[in-house]
């Protein structure tokens, strides 16, 4: 089986339960007896865990077959334990199993896409991951509206899960893994300059994360609490939001291939802050979603064509580790903001972000 259909099913499966932890929980933390605000006690532990996976992940040599099979057979059987758990604390274990799984993976799959794929192979590889994420919420609706339980969601999802890490044990010596090439910032580690470069990437990857999934969490509440969209309108644009980004990394994959990665990813970059000042544009409610959806679009291609323009394995790994990071705390940090000033302060706080990524994408070196 060719490594981009292994790298799609994998990526494809592991979104599943990623996306639907939120639909689901209403219904765990009565099964726990636990308050909502309980959540937190599953997310930050299972962050953590694939930031340090992700990070160790690119010290390994370059065994993609066996880090991803390893990574999804992981988070089954942390699906797999989530679903039996009978107390929180056993559930959070789950969570952490599973971002050691995930980070594992995540990492082992864009280093070999930087080394093997091009830049349409790399961007439909991750279009499989909205795919499985907007699948997974679809799936587990329909299961909770059938009168099935948030455990056999779960236990569905481990079994797939197990099936596909057979799979990819089957097919572990596919992958064709080589020497990852030398990379001219880190070729020194303890210069300057080399730390400069890296820290440059890595903060870049954490804010384009951010930027991208702030906009996905808070969309709804700035299309509805600022900008005065029906709930139901707003529901619709923040799906087609992700829906956009599946979509941009399906479309501008091959358009990166045919004029250059590098070119395809500099218009990205500006897009995005372009897309949050179309919707801080004072107006109809019509022009936020249409900034919402232009950011979406633009943000699409970033990060699998940053790993084909700056990373080397070990540079990639720690910009995965970097994003799970960023994904986290600037949503976090930017719900603090509506806190005190509104939930007007969305649009320009990420317009602000997305400043902040054009400045330092300038700064980054370029990788031939």
């Amino acid at each position: 089986m060719p490594p981009l259909l292994l790298a799609c099913l994998a990526y494809l499966s592991v979104a599943l339960p990623g996306s639907t932890l939120g639909l689901l929980w209403p219904s765990m933390r009565l099964s726990f007896g636990a308050p909502v605000g309980a959540l937190g006690i599953l997310l930050v532990p299972g962050i953590a865990a694939s930031v340090l996976a992700s990070a160790l992940t690119g010290r390994l040599r370059p065994r993609t077959g066996w880090l991803v099979a390893a990574g999804t057979l992981l988070t089954a059987l942390a699906l797999a334990a989530e679903t039996l758990a009978p107390w929180l604390w056993v559930m959070t274990l789950g969570t952490v199993l599973f971002g050691l799984g995930f980070g594992a993976l995540d990492a082992a799959l864009n280093a070999h896409a930087a080394r093997r794929f091009g830049a349409r192979d790399i961007t439909w590889m991750h279009a499989s991951y909205g795919l499985g994420a907007t699948i997974g919420p679809v799936l587990v609706t329909a299961l909770l509206s059938a009168g099935h339980s948030w455990r056999q969601a779960y236990g569905l999802m481990a079994l797939l899960q197990v099936i596909l890490a057979g799979l990819l044990v089957l097919a572990r010596r596919g992958w064709r893994d080589g020497a990852p090439p030398p990379d001219p910032a880190l070729a020194d580690p303890a210069s300057r300059a080399a730390l400069a470069a890296t820290a440059g990437a890595l903060t870049f990857a954490a804010v384009e994360t951010g930027v991208e999934s702030a906009a996905g969490i808070l969309g709804y509440l700035y299309l509805t609490a600022g900008r005065g969209l029906p709930g139901a309108a707003a529901g619709a644009a923040v799906a087609a939001y992700w829906a956009m980004m599946c979509v941009g990394r399906v479309v501008l994959g091959p358009v990166a291939e045919r004029l250059g990665a590098r070119r395809v990813l500099a218009a990205a970059v500006a897009g995005v802050p372009l897309g949050a000042a179309v919707m801080a544009v004072p107006g109809p409610g019509a022009l936020a979603v249409a900034g919402l959806m232009l950011l979406g679009l633009a943000a699409a291609p970033v990060f699998p064509l940053l790993t084909l323009t700056t990373g080397s394995t070990r540079m990639v790994s720690l910009q995965v580790a970097a994003s799970a990071v960023g994904g986290a705390a600037l949503p976090a940090g930017l719900g603090l903001v509506i806190g005190v000033a509104g939930a007007w302060a969305v649009a320009p706080s990420l317009l602000v972000l997305g400043l902040a990524m054009g400045g330092l994408y300038a700064l980054l070196p370029r990788r031939g």
